[in-house]
């Protein structure tokens, strides 16, 4: 789907576009586009710089029943608080998926151990951290990113002396 010079923003400028299937304000932009596999209409939430959809989901027919209902002010805000709640959550998943952490008790003493994951098209690292309750680092090491965190491995590396695991 093409659209005309007026129906996109300008990077520059930031000038806000309020047409029926355009509408931007600010650092986002919906965009109401027609669903290639059905009869009906999707819209899609870009975030300024982004060339992927935050969101994109079913939107409404006109009355005709043939055109999409035009964008409006409330709706638009609709749709950004939508797409940055599925941004957010999609941030605090990633974030899960890299970062995990244990606490174990050891002779009396709670340790927790971190294991951060790096992603790198190069290929991931990681490090293993532990640290003691009043959050003193005792250790920090290199660590393989496939390192599986739990308290039996956070137990047996504490044991090692905190040696570097393979």
């Amino acid at each position: 789907m093409s659209f005309t010079p007026t129906a996109q923003m300008s990077a520059d400028t930031h000038e806000p576009v309020h047409e029926d299937r355009v509408w931007s304000d600010e650092h986002w932009t919906a965009r109401v586009i027609k669903n290639e596999d059905d009869d009906g209409w999707a819209v899609a939430m870009y975030l300024d710089g982004e060339a992927e959809p935050a969101l994109v989901g079913p939107w409404t027919m006109g009355r005709d029943k043939k055109n999409p209902k035009p964008l409006d002010t409330g709706t638009f805000n609709t749709l950004v608080k939508t797409a940055k709640e599925v941004i957010r959550r999609s941030e605090q998943q990633r974030h899960a998926e890299l970062n995990k952490n244990v606490s174990v008790s050891v002779d009396g003493r709670r340790i927790r151990v971190e294991l951060a994951i790096v992603p790198d098209e190069e290929g991931a690292t990681a490090n293993l951290r532990a640290l003691d309750e009043f959050q003193e680092l005792l250790a920090c090491v290199p660590a393989p990113p496939t390192f599986k965190l739990t308290v039996d491995s956070a137990q047996a590396w504490i044991a090692s002396d905190f040696v570097k695991p393979r």
